[in-house]
């Protein structure tokens, strides 16, 4: 009995003495001591938190040299190797996490929308809420600073770039037609119906090393990942009929979107000051499909538009109109596969075609073109840490175009080009701290058109100032293939690539439903196509010796907090732009471009009446012109342009929405600009007619009804 109860107090005295103490202190990387973190010896039991004044002291039985951990809830977590016979009174600093909320986020050029989205300038509901928009993306997206609102045209057109220096890109593979064929000097429509799309992201410049061929912006449009359930949509338009249908499954889904718009019922009760032979009509459609394996989703997308009219358009060079009758087909394919392997690997990978045709008569000539179109892209992305990541990756576009002018005395012009652009990039996420953040990238590019090589360096920085602002710079070289309007006329590869540095810097500042940002930015424009003819012809003599600038301030507020169920933004532009291009004699502000931007949007619900009501007003100073009568250059300028737009969504019940809009409630004057004779008068002056809108406003009436097992869900978001 002695013997085993000396055994036992010789084990318990072992045990005793053989304990080691820890002690020290957790502190962040300012000094500051951490309450409350979590300190102990890993695959132990042997641990404690730390006091007030960020001390700790425990007792360990572990020997030799362990693995210390300690963490805390905003800080990143830390791994020390400690010798713990030697670990007393030591200080441990602890970084802050840099995935928290609050981190810094870049913001220089960039704006996004979406669930994904750290900060959310628009919303995904805002592209078809906001008066005037009338569901079309584009024209939601030209209320925010950056952009020209260009009302006979209809396209992107961003800090002074034509429409064809910004590409669009459905979940990251690029749209070769992402606007559908209109008469000249009437504005387009994009091609994508926005109840589709979950997010948005809208670059002014200084975008990604992962994207390439575009002088001024990328418009990024993410698919939804997956539907909240499956459900059925009817609209009844007084333009048209729209059907759409999602299935919801346990790993995949299917949605689709369909619609038939014809005009003629419409103009026959709204007089338009142009006169249509055949009303605008289109019949198109789009569907997603999704399959979310483990560690991965594919996503299939595909469209189609086919659309025609017949117009008689006044011409100013005749006393008889020009008959333009015109049909497009259009089609547009991708696939895309994002996961994660490995150990912290995501690999994205996607093939996407277009096809684009167009057949014109004008008058008794007729002219016709072909686009084929493919984009093939793989990108890898590895994180090392949480503070760095890696992406690299490459993408392979395959452009064929083919274009037929045919006279009626039966004379035939074939024009066309054939071209290729590979192009290899990386780009690292580096996250100093989560006031500082950096992406470093650069982009290598081959066009087999142009003939020439490219490495484009892009770069941007982002300090947190204090927790709800932040200051962003970015700067970046960018180049693209001229427009087609000049190479389809390409001989012996006579083009280059037009470049444009891009510098941009950004204070953003957001808070509880607020969001501040006012950006300043300059543009430097080299290798610019210029001709010598009075219009582009196949005898043009082309030259990549034309330049330019744009330098501006874009201001932009967001507010849904100050006033209950209201919710506004204002955005100002400022641009001084000038280009020596086309067949341009001297260097001038484009004619595309005003001064002044203003737009303000405003959105409020009235619970009483169980509707909500929008207002949007868009503003702009003049733009230039050039009046051969007078000597000096692009010297006039239009009147300023004003559009007070109006929308009403009344819930008749809650799947049921009666929606009612109205453009340019006030009947403003708005002129464009002017088209004047090739030849003078007999008095020798140039004779002239404004281009001006079809109608000076345009009323839409739609009945939209959803049917699904959630009765809450509507098409509120949709309008």
């Amino acid at each position: 009995m002695k013997t085993i109860l000396f055994a036992f107090v010789s084990l318990f005295s072992f045990t005793l003495f053989s304990q080691t103490t820890i002690s020290g202190k957790i502190v962040n990387e300012k000094g500051v001591p951490i309450a409350g973190a979590n300190v102990y010896i890993e695959g132990s039991y042997d641990g404690t938190s730390t006091s007030e004044n960020g001390t700790f002291s425990f007792t360990t039985t572990t020997t030799g040299y362990q693995n210390l951990v300690a963490s805390s809830l905003i800080y990143e977590t830390s791994n020390t190797a400690i010798d713990v016979a030697h670990f007393q009174n030591k200080t441990i600093k602890l970084r802050d996490n840099v995935n928290a909320l609050d981190a810094v986020v870049i913001t220089a050029g960039s704006l996004d929308s979406g669930s994904k989205a750290r900060v959310s300038v628009l919303k995904p509901l805002d592209i078809v809420t906001t008066a005037g928009s009338a569901g079309n993306i584009v024209a939601a997206l030209q209320t925010l600073p950056g952009t020209q609102t260009v009302g006979e045209d209809g396209r992107l057109f961003v800090r002074g770039g034509e429409a064809n220096e910004t590409q669009t890109y459905v979940d990251g593979m690029r749209v070769p037609q992402p606007y559908g064929s209109s008469p000249n000097n009437l504005p387009t429509r994009s091609r994508f119906s926005p109840f589709l799309f979950s997010g948005i992201s809208f670059s002014t410049g200084g975008y990604s090393a992962e994207y390439g061929d575009a002088l001024s912006s990328v418009l990024l449009l993410n698919t939804i990942d997956e539907p909240d359930q499956s459900k059925t949509e009817i609209s009844l338009m007084t333009v048209g009929v729209g059907l759409g249908n999602t299935q919801k499954w346990n790993k995949s889904s299917f949605s689709i979107n369909s619609s038939y718009i014809n005009l003629s019922p419409y103009q026959a009760l709204v007089p338009q000051d142009i006169e249509w032979k055949s009303a605008p009509q289109s019949l198109s459609g789009e569907m997603v499909y999704r399959y979310n394996f483990e560690r991965g989703i594919f996503k299939m997308y595909a469209a189609f538009d086919a659309s025609q009219y017949v117009i008689k358009q006044e011409n100013i060079n005749s006393i008889d109109k020009i008959t333009v009758d015109s049909k497009n087909d259009n089609f547009y394919f991708n696939s895309s596969y994002s996961g994660f392997f490995g150990t912290n690997w995501n690999i994205t990978a996607g093939l996407s075609y277009g096809y684009n045709q167009v057949k014109t008569g004008i008058d008794l000539d007729h002219l016709g073109n072909a686009e084929n179109a493919a984009n093939m892209k793989l990108k890898l992305k590895k994180s090392f840490s949480n503070r760095f990541k890696l992406s690299f990756g490459a993408d392979y576009f395959i452009t064929k175009y083919d274009e037929t002018f045919t006279r009626n005395s039966g004379n035939k012009f074939d024009y066309g080009y054939d071209n290729t652009i590979g192009a290899l990039y990386t780009e690292a996420d580096i996250l100093f701290s989560k006031k500082l953040a950096a992406k470093v990238g650069i982009r290598a590019s081959t066009n087999s058109l142009t003939n020439d090589n490219f490495i484009s360096p892009r770069i941007s920085f982002a300090y947190k100032m204090a927790k709800f602002s932040q200051l962003s710079f970015a700067y970046g070289d960018f180049s693209q293939t001229p427009s087609v309007d000049y190479i389809k006329f390409s001989k012996n590869n006579q083009f280059e690539s037009e470049k444009a540095s891009h510098f941009i810097l950004n204070y953003q500042y957001s808070k509880e439903g607020r969001t501040l940002r006012a950006e300043a930015y300059y543009k430097d424009y080299s290798n610019l196509v210029r001709f010598d003819s009075p219009t582009i012809g196949y005898n043009s003599i082309f030259t990549n010796d034309g330049a330019g600038y744009a330098k501006g301030l874009d201001l932009f507020w967001r507010d849904g907090k100050t006033i209950k169920n209201l919710e506004y933004w204002v955005s100002y532009s400022y641009i001084d732009t000038e280009r020596l291009y086309k067949n341009y004699p001297t260097q001038v502000t484009p004619n595309f471009v005003p001064n002044n931007s203003l737009s303000i949007v405003t959105k409020y619900w009235i619970m009483d009446w169980k509707s909500q009501i929008g207002f949007t007003n868009s503003f702009s100073t003049g733009r230039p012109y050039n009046n051969p009568n007078e000597t000096q250059f692009m010297n006039g300028k239009t009147k300023s342009y004003n559009d007070l737009s109006f929308n009403w969504a009344y819930l008749l019940t809650t799947q049921k929405i009666l929606y009612f809009s109205v453009s340019n409630i006030l009947g403003a004057n708005n002129v464009y600009g002017y088209n004047y004779a090739i030849q003078p008068s007999a008095n020798g002056e140039y004779k002239r007619s404004a281009i001006k809108p079809a109608a000076d406003r345009f009323f839409f009436v739609g009945f939209f009804w959803t049917i699904s097992k959630n009765k809450n869900d509507n098409q509120l978001k949709n309008l």
